[in-house]
């Protein structure tokens, strides 16, 4: 593992953090250990309300809330969101990142389940200062599902993903963020994407996506920046290292349930600092296509086929005469 430089490690982070927290005390408790370990001058801490059909939420909601509170033990300047009623994933996220950058040019989002390498917070504050001014550049990532290191002698390079387990950004683009994707038009979107698309087999993917999403059917907020970043030619920042480990798999996940996913408990890494920069900015195109195809594509195509198989199964079982 790379380890951080103590003059990193031992000063305070001036980059503005936003804290996501819902209802999951453990994970909680560990990312928030990592912020701490990172001090920044200024903590932003937001919370979506209990749902009134779950049983026994409320209370949790109010603890993971008066635990972070509590623990928080440096000098910062911190502001809250409690949400009183649920608003729902699409809109509590999304509102939540909206107040914050109406408050800061620029921040880090880290979510109550993605727990990051020390080296997570030094990473993004050095390439938020370095392309505040690059219109180029709409996301970075702490994230990388490459399997193995990108074979290159930077720390980072660009990708049209937009992966959100720990990222950072500026107010600037996401002022252009439009939750409900109300510009998105079906039919424009070979003409916007071509160039963003590299795989046949993307094109229905997304546009599935995309379609479902303004139209109000999948509850979230993510795929509504992808759509933004691409329709901007905007690139995503990605480490070479694995920055960021998900730890909330599991059946209290709001989305990431499935434990046995190839994205779950990835292991985080410190990268090296200071960074090395890329001598341009150009797409990593083959890094790409292998995010598509096992990230996207094939989790996609195997989760259909395993279901279909599964519902098979349940219908010969069915015809089995008992003895």
């Amino acid at each position: 593992m790379n380890q951080i430089q103590s003059s990193q490690k031992n000063r305070m982070l001036n980059t503005p953090v936003l804290f996501l927290i819902f209802n999951r005390l453990r994970t909680t408790k560990e990312v928030f250990r990592s912020i701490k370990d990172a001090k920044p001058s200024k903590l932003y801490i937001a919370s979506d309300g209990p749902r009134l059909n779950k049983e026994g939420e409320s209370a949790k909601v109010t603890l993971v809330r008066e635990y972070v509170l509590s623990e928080i033990n440096w000098e910062c300047e911190v502001k809250t969101l409690f949400r009183k009623e649920n608003l729902g994933c699409k809109y509590a996220v999304s509102s939540a990142i909206t107040w914050f950058f109406e408050n800061e040019e620029q921040g880090i989002i880290l979510e109550d389940d993605c727990l990051p390498a020390e080296s997570f917070f030094w990473y993004c504050e050095e390439l938020l200062n370095k392309y505040k001014h690059d219109s180029r550049i709409w996301h970075i990532s702490g994230n990388n599902f490459q399997k193995t290191d990108t074979p290159d002698s930077f720390s980072y390079h660009f990708s049209k993903f937009i992966h959100i387990w720990g990222w950072a950004c500026w107010a600037d683009r996401w002022a252009k963020y439009d939750v409900e994707m109300q510009s998105y038009k079906q039919s424009d979107f070979q003409e916007i994407f071509m160039n963003i698309i590299d795989d046949p087999s993307e094109n229905q993917y997304w546009s599935k996506i995309f379609h479902k999403v303004s139209k109000g059917m999948i509850d979230t907020w993510d795929f509504q920046w992808v759509y933004t970043a691409w329709k901007n030619n905007g690139l995503s920042i990605a480490p070479n290292v694995n920055l960021v480990s998900n730890i909330g798999f599991g059946e209290d996940a709001t989305h990431t349930r499935d434990i046995d996913s190839v994205q779950a408990n990835i292991s985080a890494s410190n990268i090296t600092l200071p960074l090395k920069h890329p001598n341009q900015i150009e797409r990593n195109v083959s890094a790409d296509l292998f995010t598509a195809k096992n990230i996207f594509l094939d989790k996609n195509i195997i989760y259909k086929l395993l279901k279909r198989l599964y519902l098979e199964f349940k219908i010969q079982l069915k015809k089995i005469k008992p003895y």
